[in-house]
């Protein structure tokens, strides 16, 4: 991440975040979220996953269902009243035409300005290698867009009374990012997004990860560096 970040260019309304998992969204981005909806920008969440495999002493059918309704307590935290759940396997994302079509269907549907979406690239750091969901969830977000984009990619698409839309920007959480949001007024939104999802904390047991303040803290204060500020969060910006 550059030491010096450039602030983003808030000078749009409706954003849709699309990420592969219930808690994706919460590791940093809920608070730059948490500003945006305080602005009256409308977010919507689109989650390829339920997060279903996500907690190892609970199987899959209670876990779910559980995951879900804490994601929908956690974007409340942050202002966001609509959360939606595309129904793919949680740990078995696909990079292929089915995932893309699903986000080229949810982007024509909501007619986003910006889409926003997590990492995904190959590792976090030397030794800190991604989760294969993130990278194949990725990818497809960035090629999901474009084809909402254009119409003669899933037709069907237009049977279904979608047309194609155009969207001007990819926002993208990233540890590489050049440009920044200031959170900090939106920083303890953003802590109790995280905190929301108390089940999967505690099924993290004593990983760092398992303490939301400290841990966004961290990040947040190395992100605010660059920005002046006390707390930030680091995007990559994409023009699709």
């Amino acid at each position: 991440m550059s030491s010096e970040l450039t602030p983003i260019d808030e000078n749009w309304s409706r954003g849709l975040a699309i990420v592969a998992h219930p808690d994706d969204l919460e590791y940093g981005t809920a608070a730059a979220i948490a500003r945006w909806t305080s602005q009256g920008k409308q977010i919507v969440y689109c989650l390829a996953t339920s997060g279903e495999a996500g907690i190892d002493g609970i199987e899959p059918e209670r876990c779910g269902p559980l995951r879900e309704q804490e994601e929908r307590n956690s974007a409340a935290a942050v202002g966001v009243d609509t959360v939606e759940f595309l129904g793919h396997p949680d740990g078995m994302l696909e990079y292929g035409l089915p995932l893309r079509r699903d986000i080229a269907r949810a982007v024509r549907r909501h007619r986003p300005d910006v889409v926003i979406t997590g990492y995904y690239g190959e590792s976090w750091a030397p030794g800190m290698v991604n989760q294969a969901d993130h990278i194949a969830l990725g990818r497809c977000v960035v090629d999901g867009v474009r084809d909402a984009g254009n119409r003669w990619v899933f037709r069907e698409l237009l049977d279904e009374g979608l047309e194609p839309v155009k969207v001007s920007t990819i926002l993208v959480g990233s540890p590489a990012g050049t440009h920044g949001v200031d959170v900090t007024d939106h920083f303890d939104a953003g802590v109790a997004s995280l905190e929301a999802h108390g089940e999967y904390l505690r099924g993290l047991g004593d990983h760092p990860m398992a303490d939301p303040r400290e841990f966004l803290e961290a990040f947040a204060r190395q992100t605010g560096s660059g920005l002046g500020c006390a707390f930030g969060v680091a995007f990559e910006i994409i023009t699709p």
